[in-house]
């Protein structure tokens, strides 16, 4: 543990619940729901890539079946490479998320909206105020705190504070003025969690392959889980990811000797019982994978829960990655193959 607290990222993972408390605390959410109303929009669409991406997926299953706008979760990268493809019809309220606020892709989507849709309305949370995201002066802009634009290359205390704001902007059930002591409470419980979930992350023994697994917005949880290892572990441990009654179709080929698998139950009972299902059938049918459900207190709907599974997975990542012997704030330093911004990618020309 000692030798960990030497990497940022681990540090950065367990600064979250001050975050979210502080965070929480100042957020202005009846502003800003004021100013999304005021857009008059009736679709919401959730933007960005990679990590950012599967924020705008827990989102937009989480928020699924609520009155008022219809929540669509668009990666960027999709948006970029087609954007004649989705930026036509009416004006939709474009939610872009971004760690960097300074990716191709970000950018891209910005002259993107320029060129095709300049008058939709655009809602930018970013890590970065001085970004392409942080300075687009035709959006509403969220800078998170400067402690959430993460040092190390795996997303951490970015993806779960930039979730946990557009959950309290969008989520109809929490009543605006309650957002503070959502935010304190979910920060007491991480907390309280903590402790155990790095017990249960030095204890883990090295998986061959990993898999998480989960319904609804705990199934994209699952995902960000999945890529938090591949990313750490510089791809040495394959992670899988998929819906609690989707793996069973064809997924579950990808369990072999010493997979482990984590199942994040939902604290809705409806849900959980196929979890529970599962659960057990994984431990019947594979005895030599170590299969996890961990505890986790029901006090809040999926959608919220999710950074508190994905903290789990954040800490088993940096453990495997320092059993490697890897670089867990650069896994894929001196191989110029993956990098904490991506690179690479060259923006073509938009045309109306």
């Amino acid at each position: 543990m000692t030798g960990l607290t030497r990497h940022a990222t681990f540090r950065e993972i367990l600064a979250q619940p001050a975050i979210w408390s502080a965070w929480g605390a100042q957020l202005s959410v009846a502003d800003l729901r004021a100013w999304v109303t005021a857009t008059g929009t009736d679709e919401v669409w959730f933007c960005g890539a990679g990590t950012s991406a599967y924020i705008g997926d827990i989102l937009a299953a989480g928020l699924e079946g609520q009155p008022g706008p219809r929540f669509r979760a668009i990666p960027t990268t999709d948006i970029v490479a087609r954007p004649h493809a989705y930026l036509r019809g009416s004006p939709k309220l474009i939610v872009s998320f971004g760690r960097s606020g300074k990716s191709a892709e970000s950018i891209g989507l910005v002259v993107a909206l320029d060129a095709l849709a300049p008058t939709w309305p655009r809602l930018n949370i970013t890590c970065n105020a001085a970004s392409a995201l942080g300075r687009d002066p035709k959006a509403r802009v969220i800078t998170l705190p400067e402690a959430t634009h993460d040092q190390g290359f795996a997303m951490t205390s970015s993806f779960s504070t930039m979730l946990l704001t557009a959950a309290a902007l969008f989520d109809a059930s929490l009543p605006e003025q309650d957002s503070p002591r959502r935010f304190a409470t979910l920060a007491d419980t991480l907390q309280t969690l903590l402790p155990d979930f790095t017990d249960a992350a030095r204890a883990a023994r090295l998986p061959q392959r990993a898999v998480f697994l989960g319904s609804g917005p705990l199934a994209f949880a699952a995902r960000e889980a999945a890529l938090k290892v591949m990313e750490l572990a510089a791809g040495r441990i394959p992670a899988l990811w998929d819906s609690t009654l989707g793996f069973r179709h064809g997924p579950k080929s990808f369990t072999v000797e010493k997979t482990d698998l984590w199942l994040f139950r939902s604290a809705d009972p409806h849900t959980r019982a196929y979890d529970e299902d599962l659960l057990a059938e994984l431990r019947t049918q594979f005895p030599q994978s170590k299969v996890t459900a961990p505890a986790i207190p029901h006090h809040f709907p999926d959608l919220w829960s999710a950074p508190l599974y994905v903290a789990l997975a954040q800490l088993l990542a940096i453990h495997w990655s320092d059993a490697l012997g890897l670089n867990v704030d650069d896994p894929f330093a001196g191989q110029g193959t993956l990098t904490r911004v991506v690179s690479g990618v060259r923006l073509h020309p938009v045309t109306p």
